[in-house]
């Protein structure tokens, strides 16, 4: 099993860093008591659904548990079938006193503002812990991008392109734009089968149905113009640290048109060699009068 411990002072950019384990598909847990770590890694060790990669994330807000991180550290370091990593996020303290001005957060040692002084006594606490990392990153002057890289870099040796994932999903407009897409791709400009009576009461899964969307002129344009869109676009994305992209494909009722599309996209995608998703919101909504 792969454990990776997240540490370091406060703004410096811990939770940043769990959020890209997240993304490398670790399974991510944020201030748990350092006594409790190890009970749960043996639970991930067990049971039908057992965890090959886990990142615990904790900070000065779990200070009253620290003292027990040390010597966790030490037991996990001693168990035969865990990998440890150790990561401490460090940045200089004109920087985090300046990050603290910018967003008026309360420092959480002590619930105030983040002074120098506070910082500093933070530094000392965390020293113990900081002396055990296997990796120390400094943030100062890293852009979350820049951050996302340096992790690419000591962790996985470098960016890998296939690790990017998109996420293709077909909905209707008349039940509501999906609000977690980044893109939204209206298809209501192609011919709808809907009012063709033979191939009202299918779907975009249906041979039929594909073959009608899909023979448009516009279709396949549209289909050329935007495969090469967003495969311009990825690289883009991994350079600033973002490994998944979600399109959403919307027509009338989420039935046909977006059905196809998203289907051809999925089909499009996967022949590129990137890791894709399909799912159609809307689907069972046919027939039911909605």
């Amino acid at each position: 099993m792969n454990v990776v411990i997240v540490t370091g002072l406060s703004g410096a950019g811990r939770s940043r860093t769990v959020d890209w384990f997240e993304d490398q598909n670790y399974y991510c847990i944020d201030n748990m008591p350092p006594a409790l770590i190890r009970n749960f890694i043996e639970l991930g060790a067990t049971g039908p659904n057992t965890l090959d990669n886990i990142t615990f994330g904790t900070d000065i807000r779990s200070i009253s548990f620290f003292s027990d991180l040390v010597s966790v550290i030490d037991e996990l370091r001693e168990l035969p079938d865990v990998s440890l990593k150790v990561i401490f996020i460090d940045a200089s303290t004109q920087t985090l006193v300046k990050r603290y001005n910018e967003t008026r957060r309360s420092h959480p040692l002590g619930g105030g503002k983040a002074t120098a002084a506070i910082i500093e006594e933070e530094r000392e606490l965390l020293r113990p812990i900081k002396d055990k990392a296997d990796l120390v990153i400094d943030t100062t002057g890293l852009k979350v991008a820049e951050l996302f890289q340096e992790l690419d870099d000591e962790i996985l040796g470098g960016i890998d392109k296939h690790r990017f994932k998109i996420n293709l999903s077909s909905f209707g407009f008349k039940y509501g734009i999906p609000g977690e897409s980044d893109l939204i791709i209206d298809m209501r400009f192609l011919p709808n089968p809907y009012y063709v009576p033979s191939l009202k009461r299918l779907t975009g899964n249906n041979k039929k149905i594909q073959n009608y969307v899909l023979k448009s002129p516009l279709a396949q344009d549209f289909i050329e113009d935007f495969h090469k869109t967003v495969k311009g676009m990825i690289p883009g994305y991994i350079n600033e640290g973002k490994y998944h992209l979600n399109i959403a494909f919307g027509c009338t009722g989420g039935h046909h048109r977006s059905v196809t599309m998203a289907n051809e996209f999925a089909k499009i995608f996967k022949e590129d060699g990137i890791k894709v998703s399909v799912t159609h919101r809307d689907l069972d909504l046919m027939g039911k009068g909605r």
